[in-house]
Order: C-alpha cells, then structure tokens, then sequence
C-alpha cells in the first residue's frame, strides 16, 4: 500500500468511501453487513487506514457500520472521517445535535477528519452565516479533541469554493474534491484543484472512478489504454491519472463488493503516475465522450430521500445519459418499460426537491420531462 504524509501521519493513499457498501436487494438504505464487514476487514488488514462515512450513506446506516465494525479495532489504528450534512438546509441549526448522535453511531470518542460536507451554490450561505454557528462549535469540538483534523468537501463551482476559502480557509487543513479524467474538463476539476493547491491545502480525491463509471471505457478509449499501457486496467488508468496530479494525499473509492477493493488495492502497491503522453491521451478521449451530451449523475442517492414519489433518480439518469450518448436505441425503453408506472419520469411532478440537494446541480426536473418525451412513457 502506498501511503502518504500528512501533516505527522502516515495515511494510506487508498481510502474506503463507505457511500457505496454492499446492499441487500438494491435497496441503499439495507447495508449487507456480513459483506460489508468482510471488506471492512479486507481493507484494514491490506493496509488501508483511512474510511470515509457520512450521515446520509446508505439513509443513515453506513456510520452505523463504521462503528460497528471498525470499533473491533484498536482505535488508534485507523483513521475515521464523517461529515456535518449541511447539503440539507433543514441540518443547519443542528451541528451539535448531529455531531454528538454521530459520535454514537461511530462508536468513537473523536474523529480524526471531520468535513463541512458538500459546499456548492445551494448552501453556501447558510454555512457561512454566523447565526447557525457551525464553524464555531467544529473548532470547539476540535479544541476539546473530538475532532483530529477539520476541512471540507466540495461540489461547487470555483466561485462558490473561493468564496468559503477567503471565509474559512485559515481553518481548513484538507479539502475533498470530485476528481477524475473525466471531469478534468467537464466540471473544472483542474481549475478547482490548482485553487486548492495555491491555497497550499492538501487535496483528498472523491468520485475517482465517477461513480464506477470509469470502470469501464469505449472501445475506442480502451483500444488507446491497452495501445500505451497493456498490463493496466480501464480503473488502474483512472487511478493513475490521479497519482500523476500534485498535493493529492488521500483517493477515496467507493467499493461496493470484495473483488474491487482486491482490485483497487492491488493498483495502489504501485505508484505509476501517467507520463504527459498518456495524460494528454486520456483526457482528449474523456473530453470527446463528454461532448456527446450526459449528466454528471455520480448515483449518491441524496436525491431520492428528497423525492416526495420516491422515484429511482439515479437509475433513470443513467438510463437517460445511455439513451442520449448512444443516440437512442431499445435499452432504455426496455428498461424504463419493465418498472412500475408510478416510477418512470413521468411521475415525477417537478418539485425540485431533489435538485435542491443534487451535488451535481443537475436539472433533474427538466431531465425527467425530456426523457419522458424522448422515450414516450
């Protein structure tokens, strides 16, 4: 395992995003503990000592499993990172109330890494509006040393992350970022790292695999891979391409059965960042995909909690991202003909609840009444 310095720790450079654990019957909020728990261990006895959980993965269950789980560990062994929900307006005035219950479900006395989770055009000012005092009470708690390290995560734009380094940032030790080929481009994942880097904050890298999108390639992206590197996977380039961008500390995958971690930790013995090349290669394939036209979907599930139809939203993006890159074709039809009449796009009834907490700011609503139509159901 390849590990990297921060600050007088030694952190592994594959960290486990709990966000995407293994689930029973497709339902995100049922976490599949026995195999969770066999990652779990996987993970910790392969060297990684970073992971990663939130208070809204898997509805809530996902820091239930850390501390489960990782609680069967010496605690000074592993390094555990959870989140203040500040993506849902309705958490604002309750940071203490969500703190504490989170060091419960954890079962820690403290937490090494604690982030302001997801700071993008929808929260960021109530998260710099003093009247809710978060700032304040997370350097109390960091004072009191129930929290190791503060910094944040962020969807935003670079404007939006300017904004709370010129507010925030002295307080800042990391910042997590949505980082990958495909977004070099597409979502300014350069510019908001080189913002980040001149701010001399070390980089944590989130979605590198974008939601596992990346696992796989075109056959034409593929044939150029295989061409330069032939014993590399499709994954392994995505991964090398972040072990190539400096101040990157810690990768955070979210795997989601035991045959990728066996995977991704067996990219990470190895530090082989891309040459110039090769870089220079895989973003132009990234940036020709991405002007076919799809949304930057990464499958959180944030928006499904905040649909009043519980409508599948993910799975219909990705079935529209397939039906307008592939510029048609029966797949999606098929697909959205097999659900329930109640879950299909036109169902939903544009509330916007959903986009209100999309870290991507897709325009859900209106992706809904373009598939509708696109697809005629």
């Amino acid at each position: 395992m390849i590990y990297r310095q921060f600050q007088d720790i030694q952190l592994s450079n594959l960290g486990l995003g709990m966000m995407r654990l293994p689930v029973v019957g497709g339902d995100d909020g049922v976490v599949d503990e026995a195999a969770a728990a066999q990652m779990i261990d996987y993970a910790y006895q392969s060297g990684i000592n970073y992971f990663d959980t939130a208070w809204g993965y898997h509805d809530g269950n996902s820091e239930l499993t850390a501390g489960k789980y990782l609680s069967r560990y010496p605690r000074e062994s592993y390094y555990l990172a959870t989140k203040f929900p500040g993506y849902d307006l309705s958490n604002m005035d309750k940071v203490e109330e969500i703190f504490e219950k989170q060091l419960e479900k954890c079962q820690t006395p403290y937490f090494d890494f604690y982030l302001f989770h997801n700071v993008y055009e929808g929260n960021i000012d109530a998260y710099l509006d003093p009247k809710y005092g978060i700032l304040e009470y997370l350097l109390k708690q960091k004072e009191n040393g129930r929290i190791r390290h503060l910094g944040f995560s962020a969807h935003g734009s670079v404007e939006v992350i300017r904004r709370f380094l010129d507010a925030y940032g002295k307080h800042m030790e990391f910042c997590q970022l949505q980082l990958n080929y495909m977004d070099w481009h597409f979502q300014n994942a350069q510019e908001k790292a080189e913002l980040i880097q001149k701010a001399g904050i070390p980089l944590w890298v989130m979605e590198p695999l974008r939601g596992g999108k990346l696992a796989k390639a075109s056959e034409e992206m593929t044939a150029a891979m295989q061409a330069m590197r032939p014993e590399e996977t499709v994954p392994g380039w995505a991964f090398r391409f972040l072990q190539g961008i400096p101040g990157i500390t810690v990768v955070l995958s979210g795997m989601s059965d035991l045959e990728q971690l066996k995977a991704n930790i067996a990219t990470f013995e190895t530090d082989e960042p891309l040459s110039g090349e090769e870089l220079d290669t895989l973003v132009k394939h990234a940036d020709e995909e991405t002007r076919k036209g799809g949304l930057p979907c990464t499958a959180c599930h944030y928006c499904t909690s905040h649909c009043p139809k519980k409508l599948p939203i993910p799975e219909l993006i990705a079935l529209y991202n397939e039906h307008k890159i592939t510029g048609g074709g029966f797949i999606a039809p098929m697909a959205v003909g097999s659900m329930p009449e109640e879950k299909r796009p036109a169902s939903c009834i544009g509330c916007r609840g959903c986009e209100k907490v999309c870290p991507q700011q897709i325009r859900i609503s209106e992706m809904m009444k373009e598939f509708s139509s696109m697809i005629g159901m």
